[in-house]
Parts: C-alpha cells; structure tokens; sequence
C-alpha cells in the first residue's frame, strides 16, 4: 500500500531545498519522523517462534502527531476517557471558523492566532452565557482546533462541544438551556467572537496587517444540537490524534505526482486530486502544528481547574436521572475452558502452534540531530 513515507522519501529532498528555510522546526521533524517510523532507524526487537523457525522483526513507532501510522491506540485511550467524563445532558457541537481574509497572517503567526482562536471562542460563549438574559449560567465547553479541508486547503476553525446547561448562583444548581436553537442568540456570539479576536490582535500589534473589510463582515458561528456528545466525540477524536491525509486515501504515486481520494463536504461525493509531489507536500506540511501547540482545550465547568465544579454538575445530573444505573457485572468469558491468550507472549502467525519469544532487542541505526 502507498504511504505517505513513500511520498517523503522521493520528493522530500526537492522540498527541502526549495523551501526548507521556511519550515517550522516541527515541520522539519515531521518528514524526518514519518520517514523514519516503524523502520530500523528507531530501534525495536525481535522475535523468535518457539515452534518453527520464524522471526519477526518489529520496529518502534516515532510517535510523532502528525505521522498516519502512529496513535491508534492513543486515539481509543482518549476516547475512552472523555466518554468517562461526559455530563449526562445533552449537547451542542459549535464551529467557528477564521475568516479567509485572516489566514494568511495566521499561516505567518500560528502559535498566537491558533491559540487567540480558541480562547477568543470560548471567551465569548462563557461572557454570554453569564448573561442572565440568556442562561445565566457556567456551561462546559470542549475545543478542537482543526485546520484542514478534505482537499487539504488550509482552513483554521474550532470545534467546540458544549453543555445545554450549567451551573448557576451560589448554590450551583444545574440549569438547562430553554432556547430551542442554542444557549445563546446566534448573531450576538459570532459578533462577540469576532471583538474578541480584533482585540487580541490589536494587544500583539497586529491589527494593521488586517484588512478593514473583515471586521465589517458577518463571521460564521455553526451551531447544531449534538445529542448526549457520545457522537461528537467519535468526530472529534478524528482530527485529536489524526493527520490531515491518513495513507488509506492515497491512490497512486507515478512520474512525480500523487493522486488522493477526497469526499466534497458540499455534495457528498468522492472526488480525487492530483497535485506534483512537492506541491502536495507543502499542502500536508501547513497542517503541522507548532511545536508544543494544545489543540485541545477545556473550558468552564471542563477546565482542569474546575473540578470541584464539575463534581457538583454531575452530581446534581444525576440525582436528577429517573433511571439509576445497571449494577456492575462480572466480565463474560466468551470462550469458557479456552485459555486466553497473553498479549506480552503472542501466538506465531505462520505455524499457529508455537508462541514468540522476545531474543533481541534492537538499537537505533541513527538519530536525526
């Protein structure tokens, strides 16, 4: 199968002589990563069947962020516990998405424009639902921040998962939104958004690189109901530990260009693209994020600091649930008498018979410096 690896090593040497002085050091660890993934460059081990003669060589993952054959298992993990930490009430899912005319001075400015994006979102939506106008109440609020299109343009926005309730008063009595559309007008959060980020980009001296129209013009705040989350999780955990292209949607790689599958998010329908390789390589290289860079971000009653809030949330929830919960059970052995295979002492996949035996451990065959 055609990887991304694959793509790197043929024309990463061309981009980075074309453009390498302008990538970011993550950028630059990145195509060294991919490359280097799951090969003898990182170490790992080997195998031995204590049943027939066959070795299997298995070699470290980089663990890179941005690498389609890392984080699989980190994917489920952090799936696992936001499910865990899941208010029982229902939910909305929010997009705000940066203007067109803003993207360029955040392609040039990343770290501060990605992060005003997410904290200028969420501090609107919690100065509104203060509001006692509105809801008058402290909601949670979960943020992902999401920079590619299907075709893989760059297009910054954030998703935000967020309670249909909150918090209120001293007593910290749990409110549910009474709006039918969303917890608070619409119109009034995308312009309120909107002052936000002007004023963060005024305060880092910005502001005169802006063109005046875009602070004229209506900003795009999505808002649909999002049911009880669980959904909206399993999105979201696809651009959480996912890249912009995974290798399953490369097609064909031939005569220095690379052809990917795509599906139009207006119309639904598959479509392919087909790009020179080092053009595709710098449309995959502007979704790596910087160095360090949280892209996700928990807010009011979901803050980290807030947890004692959020105890009183839950529990004010669930006292208030007409159905208390299925008592536990003991886990069902599916294959009763069958001894159950040890994950550390794997079964030999060409004699079925024999269990591999760890014999030799690998060292790396280099470093990047």
């Amino acid at each position: 199968m055609l990887e991304l690896a694959d793509i790197v090593r043929a024309a990463g040497a061309v981009y980075q002589r074309l453009y390498g002085s302008h990538l970011l050091p993550s950028q630059q660890r990145a195509l060294h990563d991919i490359v280097a993934c799951r090969t003898a460059a990182l170490g790992g081990h080997v195998r031995a069947c204590d049943h027939c003669a066959t070795r299997q060589y298995s070699y470290h993952s980089c663990r890179n962020r941005h690498c389609p054959k890392c984080h699989g298992d980190q994917t489920r993990r952090w799936l696992d516990r936001q499910r865990a930490r899941l208010l029982p009430c229902a939910y909305f899912l929010l997009t705000f998405t940066l203007p067109a005319e803003l993207r360029a001075l955040a392609r040039a400015h990343q770290t501060l424009i990605y992060g005003l994006l997410m904290t200028a979102a969420a501090a609107a939506l919690v100065k509104l639902t203060a509001d006692p106008r509105y809801l008058g109440a402290r909601p949670g609020m979960l943020a992902v921040l999401h920079t590619w299109t299907r075709a893989l343009l760059y297009h910054p926005h954030v998703h935000m998962l967020v309670t249909a309730g909150g918090l209120r008063g001293p007593d910290q009595t749990w409110v549910p939104s009474t709006r039918a559309a969303f917890l608070v007008p619409g119109r009034a959060l995308s312009r309120l958004f909107r002052a936000k980020v002007r004023t963060g980009l005024r305060k880092a001296g910005l502001l005169d690189h802006t063109p005046p129209a875009v602070w004229r013009k209506e900003w795009v705040v999505h808002v649909q109901h999002a049911g009880t989350g669980d959904k909206v999780l399993d999105y979201l955990a696809r651009y959480v530990f996912r890249i912009a292209i995974v290798n399953s949607r490369l097609e064909r790689f031939a005569d220095g260009h690379v052809t990917f599958r795509y599906r139009d998010g207006r119309t639904g329908t598959p479509q392919r693209c087909t790009l020179d390789a080092v053009a595709f390589l710098g449309r995959f290289l502007q979704h790596v994020l910087p160095q360090g860079f949280s892209k996700v971000r928990h807010y009011g009653l979901f803050s980290p600091s807030q947890h004692e809030l959020f105890a009183q949330a839950r529990e004010h929830l669930t006292a208030a649930s007409a159905s208390p919960p299925p008592p536990a059970q003991a886990p069902i052995d599916p294959t009763p008498g069958l001894a159950v295979a040890n994950p550390a002492r794997p079964r030999c996949p060409v004699c079925r018979i024999g269990v591999l035996h760890l014999i030799e451990t690998l060292s790396p065959a280099g470093r990047s410096p």
